[in-house]
């Protein structure tokens, strides 16, 4: 059982010994792991929960991430489809967003941690280590119900207000931290405000970055890669699309053939070009690989997330929230009733937010013409009265 912070014995740590050595002030210990000397409670092995991943297997997560995952807020991801309205047309497409997210976590670990150990002249800390891993965990907090389809939803409704769920995910980590006060739990294992503002940048996606100037206040330029991790805009390759492909063509029936496990051997920090900083590169021979990565990706998205009925209830659903919008009132922080276009800015509200919204406009009895109308739209998904297809097109772009 984790300790808390004021259980702490007198000088005895689970960190696995003595310190035996130091690479660029990072101490190593004899267990193989690499700390600093903000907490001696970082790399509390004994005490990591054992998970059973149908993709991953049996995976472990660091206490801190399991107070986490032991949270209203997070358990909330249970009930989020990852694949949204896809459960309609492919039935075995019942994953959530909660697996997805351990599974990050675990592979977001899995990087850095062979990065670390081939070069530890990066002084990769194990405060490093922790942020990233939390911040895998964390990155899909802000999803609405039916993931992807919350914001084409809000951004209808309220075209002015541009919302995306990186950005209820950092308000979500923020209130989660502080209704299940942890924060001194983070304080515990060794993490301070500046790491806490790490996590959220991690969450919150890539910066424009410049020769000049570095956008980030969590890590210096010379950690630029620890930003290419969980969420990487300069290449496309990073562990929250391994993850996803992964799962989701398992859930699909959708074969994946790109081994992660070959890109995280033969990963390496390198110097970026003009100084913009170090960057997450792989072996040549990896390009195969790479391709077949991409490839899944292609495939992914023309055989399931762009089929055309999921696109058709898709639309039907958009429009059923549409016209429930200002009738489904959920009570936000200040005892405030925020209609559903509006939940994702309370988190209060967010937290009770999740796809049993299809359910409530089913069950609703309301002889308002708009959740009449509504309801009618949720009935016909079921009945399979889908909106008529006409085509498609396709966007052409000058600058591919």
């Amino acid at each position: 059982m984790n300790k808390s912070p004021s259980e702490k014995t007198n000088g005895v740590h689970q960190n696995g010994g003595e310190h035996n050595g130091t690479t660029n002030g990072v101490k190593q210990c004899q267990n193989g792991s690499y700390s600093s000397d903000k907490s001696p409670h970082l790399e509390e092995h004994l005490n990591e929960k054992v998970f059973n991943d149908a993709i991953h297997g049996a995976i472990s997560l660091h206490p801190l991430c399991v107070k986490v995952v032991d949270t209203h807020e997070f358990q909330r991801l249970r009930f989020l489809k990852q694949l949204g309205v896809s459960y309609f047309v492919f039935t075995s497409a019942a994953h959530n967003r909660f697996e997805h997210s351990l599974g990050v976590c675990h592979l977001a670990a899995v990087l850095i941690k062979s990065i670390r150990d081939r070069q530890p002249q990066l002084g990769i800390t194990s405060q490093d280590i922790l942020c990233v891993q939390l911040a895998g965990l964390c990155h899909d907090l802000g999803h609405g119900p039916y993931s992807h389809l919350w914001e084409p939803f809000v951004n209808k409704v309220r075209p002015q207000r541009k919302w995306t769920h990186e950005e209820a995910s950092v308000k979500m980590f923020d209130h989660l931290v502080k209704e299940n006060n942890l924060q001194k739990e983070f304080e515990y294992y060794g993490l301070d405000e500046q790491d806490m503002v790490f996590v959220k940048e991690l969450i919150s996606g890539p910066k424009p970055c410049t020769d000049q100037d570095w956008p980030y206040e969590g890590r210096s330029k010379n950690k630029a890669f620890l930003y290419e991790i969980v969420a990487n805009k300069l290449t496309g390759v990073d562990v929250d699309k391994w993850d996803y492909f992964l799962r989701d063509g398992h859930s699909l029936g959708i074969k994946v053939t790109f081994e992660y496990e070959r890109l995280v051997r033969f990963s390496r920090v390198l110097p970026g070009a003009n100084g913009e900083g170090n960057h997450i590169c792989f072996r040549d021979k990896e390009v195969d690989n790479l391709y077949d990565m991409f490839h899944a990706r292609r495939t992914l998205h023309r055989t399931a997330y762009q089929h055309r009925v999921v696109k058709i209830i898709d639309s039907m659903l958009i429009d059923a929230f549409s016209y429930a919008d200002k009738h489904i009132l959920t009570k936000g922080q200040n005892g405030t009733l925020l209609p559903l276009s509006e939940v994702c800015e309370d988190m209060k509200a967010f937290t009770f937010t999740t796809d049993n919204i299809f359910h409530d406009i089913l069950r609703s009895d309301s002889d308002v013409p708009d959740m009449k109308k509504a309801k009618e739209i949720v009935e016909n998904i079921l009945k399979r009265k889908l909106y008529p297809y006409i085509g498609h097109t396709q966007t052409v772009r000058d600058d591919i």
